[in-house]
């Protein structure tokens, strides 16, 4: 059974120092079969990608004030929205990111239109109930 997801992406600043930061693809997908994850590739030049997987809802947040815990922080940067800071802490290091807020607030609106907020278990749910509908089909006939 085919399904729709959600991809996109964007170029956001890697932040090396207060001086230093350079400019990344960053690869972003929603699929409604994880329905409260999205997933962040980063594009490190000379690196193989890096993904990381967190929270739908922690990214929601985190555009408008700080969110998180443990090992992503996300907070608004720079006044109006304009700026989202995206702080990654595993045990080979940490990295800091920032990206223009409008592309994720985009992003974000695409997945709640597949799968709105709050009814992420309805629609893991209706998708098994339609798979076990469509196999009784097969096994009737």
């Amino acid at each position: 059974m085919q399904h729709s997801t959600v991809q996109g992406h964007l170029m956001m600043n890697l932040v090396v120092s207060h001086e230093l930061s350079f400019r990344i693809v960053v690869d972003l997908a929603y699929d409604p079969v994880d329905p409260y994850a999205v997933r962040f590739t980063f594009h490190l030049p000379g690196d193989e990608p890096v993904t990381w997987v967190f929270a739908r809802e922690l990214l929601l947040d985190g555009i408008g004030r700080p969110a998180g815990e443990g090992d992503v922080h996300i907070h608004p940067a720079g006044g109006e929205l304009a700026e989202v800071c995206i702080v990654l802490h595993s045990p080979e290091g940490g990295a800091v990111l920032r990206s223009s807020a409008p592309p994720l607030v985009a992003f974000l609106t695409r997945t709640d239109r597949l799968v709105p907020m709050g009814q992420e278990v309805t629609a893991g749910e209706l998708d098994a109930q339609l798979a076990l509908i469509l196999r009784g089909r097969e096994n009737a006939g």
